[in-house]
Parts: structure tokens; C-alpha cells; sequence
């Protein structure tokens, strides 16, 4: 099942998926490495969003935080459309979601509406990864799974990129030309991903997985009506118990790193915009390029293993790079640290699809990846209630709940199970409820 092919030790592995796979793969390709951009240029613009509308930097970051914790719910109501009723469509609606939330927050007149909006953009930004991933995950042959879950979610970091890139070179611009114009332009600049839902009406189609697994429900007269609950069940509860875990920690870390970045190093080390967007544009490449490292050696190692490594020495290097003042020293350290750092993200799509079957995947997945959004979202008021109100720097919060986490992170992946090379299949695993058809 899952297009994995009956000769596929004798052709490369770039070969082995059809023509549908791969239109399936950069479906959910596009939809997240766009989410990404959507979402980060904000962690950019912090500062001057809180100079025009005369707030505090701790008020800037709740709507960060809002955007996270409202992506639970639209990743919860996208995963229960994706396993009822296809993967496609909850993919669409995702991407034009966020896309036209982040348009409309470009002209928000006064801070409260653009914490609505930004709040609603989370809604968006929730929905696209359960049914983005399942769409990928299950379209993709099993020997390669890995290498591509690390491609896939390491894009994030692609879309991180492209806002430090027009951070870097149309901020400066739009500011000077109009006062106000730099934050709003990067915001407005948001829409464009929803052009990617006319390709995926065109050319994208339903997993096989997915749809022979409907099919069963429908001819057995089974279905799962309720996938939320059923991954709360004795046999997937340790399942879904480290997952979760394993995901909180995973946003916890994250945002530990990248949340205040840009914050910090304008607001105490006095770097412009342009050499900001520098360690962050080229951290964000690193971030990609090892998470498609690590995603295939989880092919030779194992799923728990390529995750474990890179995090354990990631966490005796978070000191390293903090500790640098110039320029040139935090790049050349903050790039080694994402070398090993990065790797921590590159099975969120691969290993969190293995680990539940086809009729709960996209709700099990979007739900247990999601609920560590809501946990990550208190790193941003956190680091900036510590830095500014008790006076310690960003530096040292930064550093400390990031070895915290990281530590979290490793023991929690080694409790989950193993699932490298796991074929998926449309066999009907969980049996809710008889529902008949017609």
C-alpha cells in the first residue's frame, strides 16, 4: 500500500513514486513551507508593531501566542475533514485561510483587531498540517519516508527563509517610503500562497490509502465518527501520551530558540534589520538541509535514534552560540548549533502518520502535533516577562529553558515506539461504532 512498489530495490528511490505521489507531496509541500512564511515574518516585525500601536513587547508577544493555541482547534476540526472526507479539500480551505487573514492583518487599524485577526490566522495555520501531512505521508513509498518527512517539515524552515529575505531587503524600503508601511507590507505579502490552491484543485488526488480505507468503512457499514476519542483508548494511550510529550517539548525548544530571536538581537545587541536577517535566513537553510539529513538517517537507524542524537548534542551547544556578542561569531556558532538542533523536527510528518492508523491519522496527528503548539505558545510572554520585567536579558531565559526542553525532548522520544519501514495500509483498525449507510 501507500504506492510502495513490488520492484522498488531495483530503481532509485526518486523513481519509485508515481506521477500522483509527487503532485501529492509538493501539494503539502507548498501549503506548509508558505504557512511558515505566514506565520515567522511576524516574529520579525514584533517590535515596530508595538512602537506604532504604543504597546509593550509582552503585549506583541500574546498574539503569537494567541496564533499557536488557535491552531489546536483548527488542526482538530481539519484532521476530523481529512479522515471523513478526503485530504484535499481541508488543504485548500487551510491555505486560503491563512493567506487572506495575513492580507487583512496588513491594514489593521489599532492593535485589537489585528489580535483578532492574527488569532483567526491560527484557526488556518492549525488546519493545513493534519491533512498536509497525511496527504504527503501516506501518498509516499515506505523506503524513503523518512528523507522526505525531513524534507517536508524541514521546509518550514525554507518558509522562515523567504520572511528573513524580505524582511532583509523590502522592510528598510517600505518603511522610508511611508512611516508604518514596513510591518504592514510584510504582512500583506501573506496572500500570495493562496494561488497554490489552483494547482491543487488541478492536479492533486486522494491517497489510495485513504480512499480504499473509505471505501471499507462505507461497505462494512463502519465508521469512525469520532476519531479524536478513539486515540484515547487503551491501545493507542501510551501512543498518543509520548507523543504528546514528545511534541510539547518539541514547540517548547522551538520557540525557545526562534520565538525572541530577532527581538533579542535588535533590541540588546543593536543589529539592524539587514544583519538580522542573515543568521536567520541561513539558519533556516541549515534548518532545512538537516532535517533532510537526519530524516534519512532514520532510515538506517531508526525513527527514535536520528531524533535522540542530534537533540542530545544540540543541548551542550545552546551556551555556545548565546555566549556571542559580533556578528561573525553568533553566525558561524549559531549554524553549528542548528546542525544538530534542526534534526529534532525532521519525522513530526513521518513518524506521528506511522504511529495511528488510516482512519484516525490526520485527527491523531493534527491533535497530538498541535497540542504542543498550545504548550510552545507560552515561550514568547515567558522569555520577554523574564528579560524585561525581572530584568534578565534575553540571553539567559533563552539558554535555560532551552537545555530544560531539550532534555524533555530526548527522553520523551526514547518512550515512544519504533516504526521505521511500516507499510500503511487501508486495513480498518478501529471499529467506533456501526453507522448504516443510506
Amino acid at each position: 500500500m501507500s504506492g510502495y512498489a513490488g520492484n522498488a530495490a531495483n530503481v532509485p528511490w526518486w523513481k519509485e513514486p508515481t506521477k500522483d505521489q509527487w503532485y501529492a507531496y509538493c501539494a503539502a509541500w507548498m501549503g506548509w513551507t508558505l504557512d511558515a512564511f505566514d506565520f515567522t515574518v511576524f516574529l520579525l516585525i514584533m517590535a515596530p508593531i508595538a512602537q506604532e500601536f504604543g504597546v509593550t513587547m509582552l503585549d506583541v508577544t500574546f498574539i503569537f501566542t494567541v496564533t499557536l493555541i488557535m491552531r489546536l482547534g483548527g488542526a482538530t476540526m481539519s484532521g476530523w475533514l481529512a479522515d471523513r472526507m478526503g485530504r484535499r479539500a481541508p488543504l485548500m480551505i487551510s491555505i486560503l485561510w491563512y493567506s487572506i487573514c495575513n492580507l487583512i492583518a496588513g491594514f489593521s487599524p489599532n492593535f485589537t483587531f489585528l489580535f483578532v485577526v492574527r488569532a483567526l490566522l491560527g484557526i488556518g495555520m492549525g488546519a493545513e498540517w493534519p491533512a498536509g501531512a497525511a496527504l504527503a505521508m501516506e501518498s509516499w513509498p515506505a523506503r524513503s519516508r523518512g528523507l522526505m518527512s525531513g524534507v517536508l517539515q524541514g521546509s518550514w524552515g525554507l518558509g522562515f527563509a523567504l520572511s528573513a529575505l524580505a524582511y532583509g531587503f523590502l522592510y528598510a524600503p517600505l518603511e522610508a517610503w511611508h512611516k508604518g508601511y514596513g510591518w504592514r507590507g510584510m504582512l500583506v505579502l501573506g496572500v500570495l500562497p493562496a494561488l497554490a490552491c489552483v494547482w491543487i484543485r488541478a492536479y492533486v488526488k486522494e491517497p489510495e490509502v485513504w480512499t480504499e480505507n473509505k471505501a471499507i468503512q462505507n461497505a462494512t457499514q463502519q465508521q469512525v465518527t469520532a476519531p479524536l476519542f478513539a486515540i484515547f483508548k487503551r491501545k493507542y494511550l501510551w501512543n498518543t501520551f509520548t507523543g504528546c510529550l514528545w511534541m510539547a517539548a518539541n514547540f517548547c525548544v522551538y520557540y525557545s530558540v526562534w520565538a525572541m530571536l530577532g527581538t533579542y538581537l535588535t533590541k540588546e545587541l543593536g543589529w539592524t534589520p539587514a544583519q538580522v536577517s542573515v543568521p536567520v535566513f541561513w539558519g533556516n537553510i541549515v534548518t532545512f538541509l538537516a532535517c533532510s539529513f537526519w530524516g534519512a538517517i532514520s532510515e538506517k537507524v531508526g525513527r527514535r535514534w536520528a531524533l535522540m542524537i542530534p537533540m542530545a548534542v544540540a543541548l551542550f551547544l545552546v551556551p555556545v552560540y548565546l555566549n556571542q556578542v559580533s556578528p561573525s561569531a553568533f553566525f558561524w556558532c549559531f549554524m553549528l548549533f542548528l546542525m544538530f538542533f534542526s534534526g529534532k523536527d525532521a519525522l513530526n510528518p513521518g513518524w506521528l502518520s506511522e504511529r495511528y492508523p488510516t482512519e484516525v491519522r490526520a485527527t491523531a496527528a493534527g491533535f497530538v502535533y498541535h497540542q504542543g503548539a498550545v504548550w510552545g505558545a507560552a515561550m514568547a510572554p515567558i522569555i520577554t516577562y523574564l528579560a524585561v520585567n525581572r530584568g534578565m536579558g534575553y540571553a539567559m531565559p533563552m539558554m535555560y529553558i532551552s537545555i530544560g526542553m531539550a532534555a524533555l525532548y530526548v527522553v520523551a522520544v526514547y518512550l515512544g515506539p519504533e516504526t521505521r519501514g511500516m507499510v500503511m495500509t487501508a486495513d480498518l483498525e478501529v471499529i467506533e461504532a456501526e453507522i448504516p449507510i443510506g
